[in-house]
Formats: C-alpha cells, structure tokens, sequence
C-alpha cells in the first residue's frame, strides 16, 4: 500500500475559557451586531453626532440607520433628541452612561475570548 504524504498532526485540546461566563454565546446581541458596534463606537470618540454623520461614517441607508439605532435607544445604550436648525430637521445622538457601560463590558469580553484563544493559536 502506498502511504500518505499528508502531515498527520496530533488533535489539539479543547479550547478552555478561563471563566464560565466567558462564552461566545453571552456577548451582548444589542451590541455585538456590527452596525450597532459601529455606532456606539462612533458615538464613544465623540460627545454627539448627527443622523447625517453617522449615515456619512458608517456608510448606512436611512432606514438602516434609523432600525439600529432604534434598537441601541430601546436598549437604554443611545439617547436620541430631535430639533430643527432653522426650517431643517436635525436629529442627534449621544451615548448614554449604560450605554459606555455596557461597551466597556463587551470590549472586556472580547478581550478576555481573544486572550484565551491565544494559547491554542495555529
């Protein structure tokens, strides 16, 4: 019989999680969604921002937009307020208390996943 040319590798251990509460699965939905990350992280660098400049940095359509960050007030994490500058309406963002909060829970979470990973790395 001919033998394999493939490189037989020994199976690598499971990956263990320093910490039980450090699953992939309890990252938090309402920011984990990539629009919604992009828009908290937009509005952590800055102190507000209008619709406009976030449809123009993210590069969302107006209803994206409008559905995510719906989400993100709902969630407590985004403060909306709505105006107008002269005869134009003008609405604008900012994160809230909870809302940095709850990045910097997430940002932690993903820091200590990653950390993990680490040492079963290719």
């Amino acid at each position: 019989m001919a033998r394999s040319n493939r490189l037989q590798s020994e199976p690598r251990p499971p990956m263990e999680l320093p910490a039980p509460t450090l699953s992939p699965l309890e990252l938090d939905r309402v920011i984990h969604e990539r629009v919604r990350l992009g828009i908290i992280s937009a509005l952590a660098a800055n102190d507000a921002l209008t619709f406009n400049d976030l449809k123009r940095l993210l590069a969302l359509t107006d209803g994206n937009l409008s559905v995510h960050a719906r989400k993100l007030e709902e969630a407590g994490y985004v403060a909306c307020s709505k105006g107008f500058e002269g005869r134009v309406p003008r609405t604008e963002y900012q994160l809230t208390a909870s809302g940095r909060q709850a990045l910097e829970k997430y940002l932690k979470h993903m820091e200590a996943l990653i950390a993990a990973m680490k040492p079963n790395a290719f």
